[in-house]
């Protein structure tokens, strides 16, 4: 009796693992790799040790991590005192190696505003980081080679607004080549003026947990929710890969079941994840059951924009994840084909705008 509930116990835990882990299907051309760019250990504010970061991010299916230490703010320093800055990303490194982990070392330049706080990832050591000057951390930064990014601009402990505005420094970053990125999502926030401020200068979309605590507390993993991330477009599945995409602004944030990003990258994802399946007319009518098949981590909210319309569902329909739905569709007469173009409400590709996807239907009695 003892070893059958191991067992069940077992393998409870082993379906636990697998429902959590973060699925979007590849795009024409490009591997969609789930990336979290900005966490933190008990080596700057967090909680916890580095291993738990990548256990973490293996549980979830992510594909590269990066633990993004606070240079300036150290609360910890006492009881764990660490002259060498890179001693986290270290730890998590050799606790990813074998894994089916890429571990990003990264840093957080923490400074009150301007310019804020912000992450450069892909950097070689963050000891020489450690300076007065923000704009000359910056420079040392990008010496290192660094993807850097504007981190939470819109956070109302340094913009009690809440909302993201661009500083004459932010501007001279900008204009200097020193500033890749800006954070639209961040933890449990997404900021419309963020996203302006990136489509207005190129600057590559992020999403990113921020995580201090445990993954599963903060995001309700895995009772329904999951961790902000950025979905990065990358030729292949290397580190290399992945700094190439974050400079291209191949990207697009996954926060709170939304999908943000530019609608250069985010209609290919969209038309990746949702597709037509079987299509056929019920027996003497001009009805066609024509199934939509979603293979993505999202629940897809499609509002029909077409002039066709549904005999048993509302023009707004639910896709749940990984699942397919069938639509009874009018088409008045019997087609061989047909399309319906649907706004994609859960995906923002501008503030206020939600792009659209065409869906084309293969009707296999069309003659019968």
């Amino acid at each position: 009796m003892k070893n059958t509930i191991i067992i069940l116990l077992l393998l409870a835990n082993q379906s636990w693992a697998q429902t959590r882990e973060i699925v979007f299907p590849d795009v024409p051309g490009y591997l969609t790799l789930v990336c979290d760019l900005h966490q933190h250990t008990v080596f700057s504010d967090g909680s916890v040790w580095p291993d738990i970061r990548v256990q973490e991010a293996i549980l979830d299916g992510v594909d590269a991590i990066s633990l993004t230490e606070h240079i300036e703010y150290q609360p910890h320093k006492d009881d764990i005192p660490h002259p060498d800055r890179n001693r986290s990303f270290e730890i998590a490194k050799a606790a990813a190696k074998n894994k089916d982990l890429i571990v990003i070392h990264g840093t957080e330049i923490t400074r009150s505003m301007p310019p804020g706080h912000s992450n450069a990832i892909f950097i070689q050591d963050v000891n020489k980081l450690i300076m007065d000057d923000p704009l000359e951390v910056f420079r040392e930064a990008n010496a290192q080679g660094a993807f850097v990014f504007w981190n939470h601009p819109h956070w109302p402990a340094q913009k009690p607004d809440g909302i993201a505005e661009l500083t004459d420094l932010h501007k001279q970053l900008i204009e200097e080549g020193l500033l890749h990125g800006i954070e639209v999502v961040n933890e449990g926030t997404y900021s419309d003026e963020a996203m302006v401020i990136a489509q207005e200068n190129n600057l590559t979309i992020m999403g990113t947990s921020d995580i201090h605590g445990l993954i599963d507390w903060l995001f309700d993993i895995p009772g329904g929710g999951h961790r902000p991330v950025t979905l990065v477009f990358a030729r292949e599945r290397t580190e290399a890969a992945i700094k190439e995409a974050l400079q291209a602004g191949r990207t697009v944030a996954w926060f709170n079941n939304n999908l943000i990003g530019n609608q250069a990258v985010l209609v290919p994802l969209l038309n990746s994840c949702v597709k037509a399946g079987n299509a056929s007319y019920t027996e003497k009518t001009n009805v066609v059951v024509a199934e939509i098949v979603n293979s993505s981590d999202a629940t897809m909210v499609l509002l029909n924009t077409s002039d066709y319309t549904f005999h048993r569902n509302s023009d707004l329909v639910e896709i749940p994840a990984h699942t397919t739905v069938e639509l009874h569709v009018k088409t008045t007469d019997r087609k061989d084909s047909f399309a319906i173009p649907f706004q994609v409400m859960n995906a923002v590709s501008a503030p206020g705008e939600h792009p659209v996807i065409n869906i084309e239907f293969s009707i296999s009695n069309s003659n019968n």
